[in-house]
């Protein structure tokens, strides 16, 4: 009886990849500015929000992975600029030129704990206007996630990062 709960306990706990992220320095990050709202109120939610956008594609990892990501750089989508008319308050302004960036290394263990993949990764996405999408998305960090995803769609397709069956 003893081995049937213990099975029982074991599959319940059976999980996909799990995501460690580390943020290193993020007061020193090219943007992470907000238009309205205090700057380590924005830095708080900004970090959970990416966060939680990691860990939703580490569900994507097989069992027993583990996916240790160090952010060291973050350059928002925009600029923020003054915003007189009514107020003192910023605004983040949206054009194709200030494009959405981000650097980050990482390890990838698998359920042994053998790094299966690692790396440096300077992303950026020149063309974040353009996708399609993006329509209807209520994300803050919206073109940030669809850059992050699809570079993590691209690792899985080119078969460095592995899927979980």
């Amino acid at each position: 009886m003893s081995t049937m709960l213990l099975a029982t306990l074991m599959a319940g706990q059976a999980q996909a990849g799990e995501v460690k992220v580390t943020w290193q320095e993020p007061e020193k990050f090219s943007d992470i500015r907000s238009g309205n709202e205090f700057r380590s109120d924005f830095q708080g939610r900004l970090i959970k929000e990416f966060d939680s956008i990691f860990a939703d594609m580490a569900k994507k990892l097989p069992d027993g992975y583990q996916w240790d990501v160090t952010v060291t750089d973050v350059d928002l989508a925009g600029d923020v600029r003054p915003f007189f008319r009514t107020t003192m308050n910023e605004i983040r302004v949206i054009k194709d030129l200030y494009w959405p960036r981000m650097t980050f290394s990482f390890d990838l263990k698998d359920g042994e704990g053998k790094s299966v993949a690692s790396g440096t990764e300077n992303l950026r996405d020149m063309n974040f206007l353009m996708h399609s999408n993006l329509a209807g998305s209520n994300n803050s960090f919206r073109y940030e996630e669809q850059m992050l995803r699809d570079w993590f769609k691209r690792k899985q397709r080119d078969k460095v990062f592995p899927v979980r069956q």
